[in-house]
């Protein structure tokens, strides 16, 4: 099991809410434990919306509750009745995720039966809790998502290269194979969700300058080549083994695979600065592309149906490669300076869509 920092950082937030709460002989504090609990995010921007927009709910929660609480006491139809009403409040202002610990303020303003300092008390306890988890997760050890998406994708990378090398030849054993790819799925899938706490960090909290914004787009489209080499593996699964094939073309499809693993990995050394100064490869691969679809219609002349199968295969190869030459054409521009065909990056960024 691996304790994150986020782990950490959540007993460090509840020790330090219960500390100031019984330092300022407010009670029960376990209201601001439980609160910091709530208001740890894996982004300082989250952490700084779900401040904002835990306030506001939580006040608006309190005062609610305090006005039932002063007619309706602790009836528990009352605090039911406030609670959906709080619930659907929420969700009217776009605040889905504060709903939690918004009802937590709810009941336990209720409970003091209308009394507004002891509610104060309550509703002051949710705010030290989620001020401490802010704190601490901007004071220890900050997420840095652009760091943890550089570091992921490596190991999401190689997982996924050594699976492409094996496909054709179908050397891995088929339980390996099985469980190397719902790994991969997995790791895209944690790839994807760190990209979109990069995108917040960088376009919102930071200001969204033209450097940063034009590194989203190249990691944007790294993530999406990523997928394009899962759907070949996918293809592969489906459609090659059950095709007309022959030695000859398994050593046709495994030498143009490959070739497109090899330049993936260049063009990922190359936006980590680790190669010399080089042209670019991108019009030679998707030369390469091209031939390998012309030669493979040309070995089935008579036979047309007899490459169905394949020819789904070598629509996702070819798809494949046509994005590992855009991400180079990206990283190019990114190491240049400039933008692609001088699109708007904004617009480049919406145009690439992730699974």
């Amino acid at each position: 099991m691996v304790f994150g920092a986020r782990v950490w950082k959540t007993g460090i937030a509840v020790v330090l809410a219960l500390y100031i709460s019984a330092w300022l002989n407010f009670t029960p504090p376990v209201i601001a434990a439980v609160a910091a609990i709530f208001a740890m995010q894996p982004s300082i921007y989250r952490s700084w919306r779900y401040f904002l927009e835990q306030l506001q709910t939580n006040i608006v929660g309190a005062a609610f509750a305090l006005l039932a609480g002063m007619f309706f006491s602790q009836n528990i139809i009352a605090i039911g009745l406030v609670c959906i009403v709080v619930i659907l409040l929420s969700i009217r202002l776009r605040m889905e995720e504060t709903i939690g610990l918004t009802l937590v303020t709810v009941v336990a303003v209720m409970e003091a039966s209308g009394e507004w300092r002891f509610a104060l008390n309550r509703l002051l306890l949710s705010i030290i809790g989620i001020a401490c988890a802010f704190v601490v997760n901007v004071v220890f050890f900050p997420p840095k998502p652009k760091e943890q998406f550089a570091a992921q994708i490596g190991r999401v990378f190689s997982q996924m290269s050594l699976l492409l090398r094996t496909v054709i030849s179908n050397e891995m054993k088929e339980s390996v194979s099985r469980d190397e790819k719902d790994k991969l799925r997995g790791g895209l899938k944690a790839l994807s969700d760190k990209y979109s706490l990069m995108e917040e960090e960088i376009k919102k909290l930071k200001g969204g300058g033209m450097n940063r914004i034009r590194e989203l787009v190249v990691y944007k489209q790294k993530l999406l080549t990523m997928y394009k080499g899962l759907e070949v593996l996918d293809a592969v699964d489906e459609h090659y083994f059950q095709s007309a094939r022959n030695e000859e073309i398994d050593v046709f499809f495994d030498h143009h695979l490959e070739k497109l693993m090899k330049y993936h990995e260049l063009v990922h050394l190359k936006f980590d600065d680790k190669l010399k100064a080089s042209g670019s490869d991108a019009l030679e691969i998707e030369a390469d592309n091209e031939q390998f679809m012309a030669e493979l219609l040309e070995r089935y002349p008579q036979n047309p149906k007899g490459m169905l199968r394949l020819s789904v295969v070598a629509a996702a190869m070819y798809d494949y490669g046509h994005q590992i030459a855009r991400l180079e054409k990206l990283v190019d521009h990114d190491h240049r300076g400039d933008a692609e065909e001088k699109v708007p990056l904004e617009i480049l960024l919406k145009s690439i869509r992730l699974k």
